[in-house]
């Protein structure tokens, strides 16, 4: 299996892996032959990226964060909560949704639940083969995203929890910012830009009194824009004054950003995105938590094409979890660019000298 952008895909491939609905339904399973038409309405939903099967990089698989059946759960659980807020904006301020922390805490014990049987998983792209309204999706990915953070710096199951349910629920309060804003398809006037920044504190005076759902979960909604120098919003805090659930958030909630698609902006890649976050160490977010974040990474895709400095095309097989940046790949051809009868793997962690140049480098040798 590898992954290709969808703009290199064509008619005869035959998908790898499943795509999914923005409520966790399966719209078109793993084996499908891919059509132009496919293609077009794949492109069209917003999928940039698609895993496709190929001889070449047989046994290449790229293993899920969430299950199926807890990506379904989870995204039918928010998609409900969200859409009940944004079609009746005005009902949460009468205190209508007491279910609403008790549903989206037992979402988060499943969340977690996955998560822990694999303690040492690494951040990997969750957005590539679902066709989703952006909020749901981004919501889960920020979920499983800043939890894994959460893992690996030791906190305990009840802080997991409030942090998770805070990550989940961090963009709640743009259930009541107007759908044109929203949803608009191209960059947001300074006034728009005003309108949105407002989602931080409705959604903390949407949770703050919720039951089941912990004021601290609460200020996660509240302070995930704000940065360590004062310059995020909405009341300019700084340093220690952010809870560290919310500077976690704050990490994760720009990473998945940057790396979705969205109609005004092409997504980045992992390693372009790192890469962007780190121009703000110590200035946008904490150095010592973006380290951790870097490490838990896995900047280059399982699947993706890479070229090295031999010339050489390659895909990515394995990633090495002590060195994110030195994966495992499956050399596919030779330096002239003729595909290798016999391909073969590369440990880059092991092969200093040899090094990946550039990432999607073009269309592979046939």
């Amino acid at each position: 299996m590898r992954m290709m952008p969808i703009s290199m895909c064509s008619p005869g491939m035959v998908l790898g892996k499943k795509i999914f609905s923005d409520d966790g339904i399966v719209l078109l399973a793993e084996g499908v032959e891919l059509t132009n038409s496919l293609i077009r309405k794949l492109a069209e939903n917003g999928i940039r990226y698609l895993y496709i099967q190929d001889p070449r990089t047989e046994g290449i698989e790229v293993p899920e964060l969430l299950n199926e059946e807890t990506q379904r759960q989870a995204l039918s659980t928010i998609r409900s909560v969200f859409r009940d807020l944004i079609d009746q904006p005005g009902r949460r301020q009468s205190g209508m949704y007491p279910y609403v922390g008790r549903n989206l805490r037992n979402v988060m014990h499943m969340v977690l639940d996955d998560l822990q049987r694999n303690r040492d998983a690494m951040i990997m792209l969750m957005n590539l083969h679902t066709v989703d309204h952006y909020l749901y999706m981004h919501s889960l990915n920020v979920c499983v995203y800043a939890t894994l953070l959460g893992i690996a710096n030791g906190y305990s199951k009840e802080e997991l929890l409030t942090l998770g349910l805070g990550a989940l629920l961090h963009d709640i309060g743009k259930t009541q910012i107007s759908m044109q804003v929203l949803m608009k398809p191209g960059k947001l006037t300074p006034e728009e830009f005003e309108e949105m920044k407002r989602h931080t504190e409705l959604g903390y005076y949407l949770l703050k009194d919720e039951p089941n759902i912990s004021l601290i979960a609460a200020h996660c909604a509240f302070q995930h824009h704000e940065r360590i120098n004062g310059s995020g919003y909405p009341r300019g805090l700084k340093g220690d004054e952010i809870h560290e659930y919310a500077k976690w958030i704050g990490i994760v909630d720009s990473y998945d950003a940057m790396t979705t698609h969205r109609a005004y902006k092409e997504a980045m890649l992992p390693h372009q995105a790192v890469e962007s976050l780190y121009s703000g160490s110590g200035i946008l977010y904490d150095t010592q938590m973006l380290s951790l974040f870097r490490d838990k990474v896995a900047i280059y895709p399982l699947g993706i094409t890479v070229q090295l400095n031999t010339g050489q095309l390659a895909v990515v097989v394995d990633i090495n979890a002590l060195s994110v940046h030195r994966p495992i790949v499956r050399v596919i051809t030779d330096e002239a660019g003729n595909e290798l009868k016999a391909p073969y793997d590369i440990d880059l962690s092991k092969q200093l000298s040899i090094m990946i140049t550039k990432v999607n480098p073009g269309p592979m040798a046939k």
